[in-house]
Protein backbone atom coordinates (compact mmCIF):
# COMPACT_ATOMS: atom_id res chain seq x y z
CA UNK A 1 0.00 0.00 0.00
CA UNK A 2 1.04 3.57 -0.57
CA UNK A 3 1.17 5.44 2.72
CA UNK A 4 -0.69 8.75 2.73
CA UNK A 5 0.42 11.60 4.99
CA UNK A 6 -2.93 11.61 6.81
CA UNK A 7 -2.99 10.64 10.49
CA UNK A 8 -5.06 11.15 13.60
CA UNK A 9 -5.25 14.76 14.83
CA UNK A 10 -2.37 15.64 17.20
CA UNK A 11 -4.76 16.89 19.88
CA UNK A 12 -6.61 13.59 19.85
CA UNK A 13 -3.37 11.61 20.07
CA UNK A 14 -2.27 13.79 22.97
CA UNK A 15 -5.53 13.02 24.75
CA UNK A 16 -5.05 9.30 24.17
CA UNK A 17 -1.56 9.51 25.62
CA UNK A 18 -2.82 11.33 28.70
CA UNK A 19 -5.49 8.70 29.26
CA UNK A 20 -2.84 5.98 29.31
CA UNK A 21 0.11 7.63 31.02
CA UNK A 22 -1.78 9.73 33.55
CA UNK A 23 -5.35 8.55 34.07
CA UNK A 24 -4.69 4.79 33.80
CA UNK A 25 -0.99 4.63 34.66
CA UNK A 26 -1.23 3.17 38.15
CA UNK A 27 -3.93 0.72 37.12
CA UNK A 28 -1.87 -0.62 34.23
CA UNK A 29 1.31 -0.99 36.25
CA UNK A 30 -0.63 -2.76 38.97
CA UNK A 31 -2.09 -5.15 36.37
CA UNK A 32 1.37 -5.93 34.99
CA UNK A 33 2.85 -6.52 38.45
CA UNK A 34 -0.09 -8.65 39.54
CA UNK A 35 0.21 -10.94 36.53
CA UNK A 36 3.97 -11.09 37.06
CA UNK A 37 3.53 -12.11 40.69
CA UNK A 38 1.09 -14.90 39.81
CA UNK A 39 2.58 -16.70 36.80
CA UNK A 40 0.36 -19.20 34.99
CA UNK A 41 1.50 -21.49 32.18
CA UNK A 42 -0.19 -22.36 28.88
CA UNK A 43 -3.95 -22.78 29.02
CA UNK A 44 -3.89 -22.25 32.80
CA UNK A 45 -3.95 -18.43 32.75
CA UNK A 46 -7.32 -18.16 34.51
CA UNK A 47 -6.44 -15.27 36.82
CA UNK A 48 -4.53 -13.22 34.24
CA UNK A 49 -7.32 -13.54 31.67
CA UNK A 50 -9.96 -12.62 34.26
CA UNK A 51 -8.02 -9.58 35.51
CA UNK A 52 -7.61 -8.21 32.00
CA UNK A 53 -11.22 -8.88 31.02
CA UNK A 54 -12.61 -7.36 34.22
CA UNK A 55 -10.62 -4.17 33.77
CA UNK A 56 -11.79 -3.77 30.20
CA UNK A 57 -15.39 -4.41 31.18
CA UNK A 58 -15.16 -1.75 33.89
CA UNK A 59 -14.27 0.78 31.19
CA UNK A 60 -17.08 0.08 28.77
CA UNK A 61 -15.92 -2.92 26.79
CA UNK A 62 -18.35 -5.73 25.97
CA UNK A 63 -16.58 -8.87 27.16
CA UNK A 64 -17.00 -12.51 26.22
CA UNK A 65 -15.13 -14.90 28.51
CA UNK A 66 -14.25 -17.62 27.92
CA UNK A 67 -14.15 -17.20 24.16
CA UNK A 68 -13.67 -19.25 21.00
CA UNK A 69 -13.65 -22.57 22.80
CA UNK A 70 -10.58 -21.79 24.94
CA UNK A 71 -11.14 -21.49 28.69
CA UNK A 72 -8.48 -18.82 29.17
CA UNK A 73 -9.23 -16.73 26.09
CA UNK A 74 -11.46 -13.68 26.07
CA UNK A 75 -12.72 -11.08 23.64
CA UNK A 76 -13.54 -7.47 24.53
CA UNK A 77 -15.00 -5.05 21.99
CA UNK A 78 -15.89 -1.37 21.92
CA UNK A 79 -16.82 1.07 19.17
CA UNK A 80 -18.65 0.69 15.89
CA UNK A 81 -16.26 2.20 13.38
CA UNK A 82 -15.49 0.67 9.97
CA UNK A 83 -11.84 -0.08 10.87
CA UNK A 84 -11.44 -3.01 13.25
CA UNK A 85 -8.13 -3.31 15.09
CA UNK A 86 -7.32 -6.35 17.20
CA UNK A 87 -4.99 -5.91 20.17
CA UNK A 88 -3.45 -9.24 21.20
CA UNK A 89 -2.85 -9.80 24.92
CA UNK A 90 -0.51 -12.63 25.84
CA UNK A 91 -0.23 -13.60 29.50
CA UNK A 92 1.19 -17.10 29.81
CA UNK A 93 4.37 -17.72 31.79
CA UNK A 94 7.24 -20.18 31.36
CA UNK A 95 7.37 -23.37 33.42
CA UNK A 96 9.88 -22.89 36.22
CA UNK A 97 10.87 -19.38 35.10
CA UNK A 98 7.71 -17.37 35.60
CA UNK A 99 7.41 -14.28 33.42
CA UNK A 100 10.89 -14.57 31.94
CA UNK A 101 9.42 -13.61 28.56
CA UNK A 102 7.59 -10.58 29.91
CA UNK A 103 4.07 -11.51 28.90
CA UNK A 104 2.78 -9.56 31.87
CA UNK A 105 3.91 -6.46 29.97
CA UNK A 106 2.29 -7.61 26.74
CA UNK A 107 -1.07 -8.11 28.42
CA UNK A 108 -0.95 -4.77 30.24
CA UNK A 109 0.18 -2.88 27.11
CA UNK A 110 -2.69 -4.31 25.08
CA UNK A 111 -5.20 -3.44 27.79
CA UNK A 112 -3.62 0.00 28.13
CA UNK A 113 -3.97 0.73 24.42
CA UNK A 114 -7.61 -0.31 24.60
CA UNK A 115 -8.31 1.94 27.58
CA UNK A 116 -6.61 4.85 25.85
CA UNK A 117 -8.75 4.40 22.74
CA UNK A 118 -12.03 3.76 24.54
CA UNK A 119 -13.38 7.35 24.75
CA UNK A 120 -12.42 8.13 21.15
CA UNK A 121 -13.13 4.92 19.22
CA UNK A 122 -16.28 6.11 17.48
CA UNK A 123 -14.80 9.54 16.76
CA UNK A 124 -11.84 7.83 15.12
CA UNK A 125 -13.97 5.37 13.17
CA UNK A 126 -12.61 2.42 15.11
CA UNK A 127 -13.91 -0.84 16.41
CA UNK A 128 -11.42 -1.95 19.05
CA UNK A 129 -11.19 -5.68 19.69
CA UNK A 130 -8.98 -6.96 22.51
CA UNK A 131 -8.25 -10.67 22.25
CA UNK A 132 -6.85 -12.52 25.23
CA UNK A 133 -4.54 -15.07 23.63
CA UNK A 134 -3.41 -17.96 25.86
CA UNK A 135 -0.58 -20.40 25.33
CA UNK A 136 1.94 -18.51 23.21
CA UNK A 137 4.95 -20.24 24.77
CA UNK A 138 3.62 -23.71 24.05
CA UNK A 139 0.28 -24.59 22.51
CA UNK A 140 -0.05 -22.07 19.64
CA UNK A 141 -3.11 -20.46 21.16
CA UNK A 142 -3.45 -17.91 18.37
CA UNK A 143 -3.50 -20.65 15.74
CA UNK A 144 -6.43 -22.21 17.59
CA UNK A 145 -8.13 -18.81 17.83
CA UNK A 146 -7.68 -18.26 14.10
CA UNK A 147 -9.36 -21.60 13.37
CA UNK A 148 -12.25 -20.56 15.63
CA UNK A 149 -12.71 -17.23 13.80
CA UNK A 150 -11.27 -14.80 16.34
CA UNK A 151 -9.46 -12.77 13.68
CA UNK A 152 -12.17 -12.84 11.03
CA UNK A 153 -13.23 -9.36 9.83
CA UNK A 154 -10.19 -7.77 11.46
CA UNK A 155 -8.37 -5.05 9.50
CA UNK A 156 -5.15 -5.10 11.54
CA UNK A 157 -3.67 -6.93 14.52
CA UNK A 158 -1.06 -5.52 16.88
CA UNK A 159 0.99 -6.26 19.97
CA UNK A 160 4.35 -5.33 21.49
CA UNK A 161 6.91 -7.62 23.12
CA UNK A 162 9.71 -6.88 25.63
CA UNK A 163 13.25 -7.74 24.58
CA UNK A 164 16.92 -6.89 25.29
CA UNK A 165 16.95 -4.54 22.27
CA UNK A 166 14.59 -2.35 20.24
CA UNK A 167 13.27 -3.70 16.92
CA UNK A 168 10.47 -2.25 14.83
CA UNK A 169 10.23 -4.64 11.89
CA UNK A 170 10.16 -7.96 13.73
CA UNK A 171 10.69 -11.24 11.90
CA UNK A 172 10.52 -14.74 13.33
CA UNK A 173 11.22 -18.36 12.54
CA UNK A 174 8.48 -20.80 11.66
CA UNK A 175 8.35 -23.57 14.23
CA UNK A 176 7.07 -27.11 14.41
CA UNK A 177 6.99 -29.34 17.46
CA UNK A 178 7.41 -33.09 17.75
CA UNK A 179 6.83 -35.46 20.67
CA UNK A 180 8.67 -38.76 20.36
CA UNK A 181 8.11 -42.05 22.17
CA UNK A 182 10.20 -45.19 21.69
CA UNK A 183 8.84 -48.51 22.95
CA UNK A 184 11.14 -51.49 23.49
CA UNK A 185 11.26 -54.48 25.81
CA UNK A 186 12.60 -54.54 29.40
CA UNK A 187 15.17 -57.11 30.51
CA UNK A 188 17.89 -57.68 33.07
CA UNK A 189 21.05 -56.07 31.66
CA UNK A 190 23.34 -59.04 32.51
CA UNK A 191 21.14 -62.10 32.98
CA UNK A 192 19.09 -61.89 29.78
CA UNK A 193 20.10 -58.67 28.05
CA UNK A 194 19.58 -60.35 24.67
CA UNK A 195 15.85 -60.40 25.39
CA UNK A 196 15.72 -56.62 25.76
CA UNK A 197 15.07 -53.88 23.24
CA UNK A 198 16.63 -50.68 24.56
CA UNK A 199 14.39 -47.66 23.98
CA UNK A 200 17.01 -45.29 25.42
CA UNK A 201 19.50 -46.59 22.86
CA UNK A 202 16.96 -45.94 20.11
CA UNK A 203 16.74 -42.33 21.24
CA UNK A 204 20.53 -42.08 21.38
CA UNK A 205 20.86 -43.36 17.81
CA UNK A 206 18.27 -40.82 16.67
CA UNK A 207 20.05 -37.98 18.45
CA UNK A 208 23.37 -38.93 16.85
CA UNK A 209 21.66 -38.99 13.45
CA UNK A 210 20.21 -35.53 14.08
CA UNK A 211 23.62 -34.26 15.14
CA UNK A 212 25.11 -35.50 11.86
CA UNK A 213 22.15 -34.14 9.88
CA UNK A 214 22.84 -30.62 11.13
CA UNK A 215 25.95 -30.41 8.92
CA UNK A 216 23.76 -30.57 5.83
CA UNK A 217 21.09 -28.14 6.98
CA UNK A 218 20.90 -24.50 5.87
CA UNK A 219 22.22 -22.12 8.51
CA UNK A 220 18.75 -20.80 9.31
CA UNK A 221 17.26 -24.28 9.95
CA UNK A 222 17.36 -25.32 13.60
CA UNK A 223 16.70 -28.61 15.41
CA UNK A 224 16.75 -28.84 19.19
CA UNK A 225 15.08 -30.84 21.91
CA UNK A 226 15.22 -32.51 25.30
CA UNK A 227 14.97 -36.07 26.58
CA UNK A 228 11.97 -36.29 28.90
CA UNK A 229 12.31 -39.93 29.97
CA UNK A 230 14.94 -42.62 29.41
CA UNK A 231 14.40 -45.38 31.96
CA UNK A 232 13.66 -46.00 35.63
CA UNK A 233 16.77 -47.79 36.91
CA UNK A 234 20.24 -48.74 35.64
CA UNK A 235 19.62 -52.46 36.24
CA UNK A 236 16.65 -52.61 33.86
CA UNK A 237 17.01 -52.19 30.11
CA UNK A 238 14.76 -49.18 29.38
CA UNK A 239 11.62 -50.23 27.56
CA UNK A 240 10.43 -46.66 27.08
CA UNK A 241 12.09 -43.38 26.16
CA UNK A 242 10.53 -40.03 25.27
CA UNK A 243 11.71 -36.71 23.93
CA UNK A 244 10.29 -33.34 22.94
CA UNK A 245 11.78 -31.60 19.90
CA UNK A 246 11.38 -28.37 17.98
CA UNK A 247 12.30 -27.56 14.39
CA UNK A 248 12.68 -24.03 13.03
CA UNK A 249 12.97 -22.59 9.54
CA UNK A 250 12.92 -19.01 8.28
CA UNK A 251 9.78 -19.64 6.21
CA UNK A 252 6.75 -21.77 6.94
CA UNK A 253 7.02 -23.34 3.50
CA UNK A 254 10.25 -25.12 4.55
CA UNK A 255 8.93 -26.74 7.72
CA UNK A 256 7.62 -29.87 6.02
CA UNK A 257 10.95 -30.74 4.42
CA UNK A 258 12.83 -30.35 7.70
CA UNK A 259 10.18 -32.30 9.58
CA UNK A 260 10.49 -35.23 7.19
CA UNK A 261 14.28 -35.33 7.58
CA UNK A 262 14.12 -35.18 11.38
CA UNK A 263 11.40 -37.80 11.62
CA UNK A 264 13.55 -40.09 9.48
CA UNK A 265 16.27 -39.87 12.16
CA UNK A 266 13.86 -41.06 14.82
CA UNK A 267 12.66 -43.91 12.61
CA UNK A 268 16.29 -44.87 12.06
CA UNK A 269 16.75 -45.18 15.83
CA UNK A 270 13.81 -47.54 16.02
CA UNK A 271 15.04 -49.60 13.11
CA UNK A 272 18.55 -49.92 14.50
CA UNK A 273 17.40 -51.15 17.92
CA UNK A 274 14.31 -53.18 17.14
CA UNK A 275 12.05 -50.72 18.94
CA UNK A 276 8.87 -49.03 17.85
CA UNK A 277 8.52 -45.27 17.58
CA UNK A 278 5.49 -42.99 17.80
CA UNK A 279 5.73 -39.43 16.48
CA UNK A 280 3.12 -36.85 17.43
CA UNK A 281 2.63 -33.16 16.68
CA UNK A 282 1.26 -31.74 19.95
CA UNK A 283 0.23 -28.34 18.58
CA UNK A 284 -0.25 -26.42 15.33
CA UNK A 285 2.82 -25.04 13.58
CA UNK A 286 3.94 -21.51 14.39
CA UNK A 287 4.29 -19.58 11.14
CA UNK A 288 6.98 -16.99 10.40
CA UNK A 289 6.00 -13.42 11.22
CA UNK A 290 5.46 -11.08 8.26
CA UNK A 291 5.36 -7.41 9.19
CA UNK A 292 2.88 -5.19 7.37
CA UNK A 293 4.77 -2.27 5.77
CA UNK A 294 2.05 0.35 6.22
CA UNK A 295 1.45 -0.43 9.88
CA UNK A 296 5.14 -0.57 10.73
CA UNK A 297 5.73 2.82 9.09
CA UNK A 298 3.06 4.27 11.36
CA UNK A 299 4.56 2.52 14.37
CA UNK A 300 8.06 3.81 13.61
CA UNK A 301 6.84 7.39 13.48
CA UNK A 302 4.94 6.98 16.74
CA UNK A 303 7.84 5.25 18.50
CA UNK A 304 10.07 8.16 17.52
CA UNK A 305 7.50 10.57 18.89
CA UNK A 306 7.58 8.67 22.19
CA UNK A 307 11.35 8.95 22.41
CA UNK A 308 11.94 5.22 22.13
CA UNK A 309 15.52 4.10 21.35
CA UNK A 310 16.57 3.91 17.71
CA UNK A 311 15.54 0.42 16.52
CA UNK A 312 18.18 -2.03 15.34
CA UNK A 313 17.88 -4.43 12.43
CA UNK A 314 17.66 -8.06 13.49
CA UNK A 315 17.06 -11.23 11.58
CA UNK A 316 14.75 -13.90 12.92
CA UNK A 317 15.66 -14.80 16.49
CA UNK A 318 12.49 -16.27 18.00
CA UNK A 319 9.13 -17.81 17.18
CA UNK A 320 5.60 -16.62 17.92
CA UNK A 321 2.09 -17.71 17.07
CA UNK A 322 1.48 -14.06 16.20
CA UNK A 323 3.16 -15.15 12.97
CA UNK A 324 0.04 -17.15 12.17
CA UNK A 325 -2.02 -14.00 12.59
CA UNK A 326 0.31 -12.08 10.26
CA UNK A 327 -0.42 -14.59 7.48
CA UNK A 328 -4.14 -13.72 7.77
CA UNK A 329 -4.32 -9.97 8.45
CA UNK A 330 -1.93 -7.00 8.41
CA UNK A 331 0.04 -7.17 11.67
CA UNK A 332 2.92 -5.72 13.64
CA UNK A 333 4.94 -7.10 16.57
CA UNK A 334 7.58 -4.50 17.51
CA UNK A 335 9.87 -5.36 20.42
CA UNK A 336 10.82 -2.91 23.15
CA UNK A 337 14.11 -2.86 25.01
CA UNK A 338 13.75 -3.43 28.76
CA UNK A 339 17.28 -4.62 29.65
CA UNK A 340 19.76 -2.83 27.36
CA UNK A 341 21.20 -6.18 26.33
CA UNK A 342 22.11 -7.24 29.87
CA UNK A 343 19.90 -10.33 29.70
CA UNK A 344 17.44 -11.86 27.30
CA UNK A 345 14.11 -13.70 27.33
CA UNK A 346 13.85 -17.12 28.96
CA UNK A 347 16.54 -16.25 31.51
CA UNK A 348 15.79 -15.80 35.23
CA UNK A 349 17.21 -12.27 35.12
CA UNK A 350 14.69 -11.31 32.45
CA UNK A 351 11.83 -12.25 34.75
CA UNK A 352 13.15 -9.75 37.30
CA UNK A 353 13.62 -7.13 34.58
CA UNK A 354 9.99 -7.52 33.49
CA UNK A 355 8.87 -5.96 36.78
CA UNK A 356 11.47 -3.16 36.93
CA UNK A 357 10.98 0.58 36.22
CA UNK A 358 12.45 0.31 32.72
CA UNK A 359 9.85 -2.33 31.90
CA UNK A 360 7.09 -0.15 33.33
CA UNK A 361 8.09 2.63 30.94
CA UNK A 362 8.14 0.21 28.00
CA UNK A 363 4.65 -0.95 28.96
CA UNK A 364 3.26 2.59 28.87
CA UNK A 365 5.16 3.48 25.69
CA UNK A 366 3.92 0.29 24.08
CA UNK A 367 0.33 1.01 25.03
CA UNK A 368 0.52 4.56 23.67
CA UNK A 369 2.33 3.46 20.51
CA UNK A 370 -0.27 0.79 19.78
CA UNK A 371 -3.15 3.19 20.43
CA UNK A 372 -1.60 5.88 18.25
CA UNK A 373 -0.94 3.43 15.44
CA UNK A 374 -4.54 2.21 15.55
CA UNK A 375 -5.77 5.81 15.52
CA UNK A 376 -3.54 6.70 12.57
CA UNK A 377 -4.67 3.66 10.62
CA UNK A 378 -8.33 4.54 11.13
CA UNK A 379 -7.69 8.14 10.06
CA UNK A 380 -5.88 7.05 6.90
CA UNK A 381 -8.57 4.54 6.00
CA UNK A 382 -11.23 7.17 6.60
CA UNK A 383 -9.46 9.62 4.28
CA UNK A 384 -9.18 6.96 1.58
CA UNK A 385 -12.85 6.11 1.85
CA UNK A 386 -13.82 9.76 1.45
CA UNK A 387 -11.32 10.59 -1.30
CA UNK A 388 -12.46 10.76 -4.93
CA UNK A 389 -9.95 8.15 -6.03
CA UNK A 390 -10.48 5.75 -3.16
CA UNK A 391 -9.87 2.15 -4.13
CA UNK A 392 -11.88 -0.76 -2.71
CA UNK A 393 -10.18 -2.96 -0.16
CA UNK A 394 -8.88 -6.11 -1.76
CA UNK A 395 -8.24 -8.09 1.39
CA UNK A 396 -5.13 -9.65 2.83
CA UNK A 397 -2.73 -12.05 1.18
CA UNK A 398 -3.61 -15.66 1.53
Amino acid sequence: MTITPSAAPPALKSAIRDRITAHHRDTLLALSHRIHDHPETAFEEHRAAAWCAELLQQHGYSVTAPAYGLKTAFEATLGSGPTTVALACEYDALPGLGHACGHNLIAAAGVGAALGLAPYADELGLTVKVIGTPAEERGAGKALLIEAGAFDSVDAAMMVHPCPFEVAEFTSFALGTLDVEFTGRPAHPSLDAHEGRNAADALTVAQVAIGLLRQQLPAHWKVHGVTTFAGDAPNVIPHRATASYEIRTSAAEDLQELRERVEACFRAGALATGCEVTLNRPEPDYLDFRTDPELIALWRANATGLGRPEPVEKGAFACTDMGNVSHRVPAIHPVLDITGGVCGPHEPEFAAAARAPRADRALLDGAVGLAWTAADLAAIRGDRAEGPAAEPETGRRA
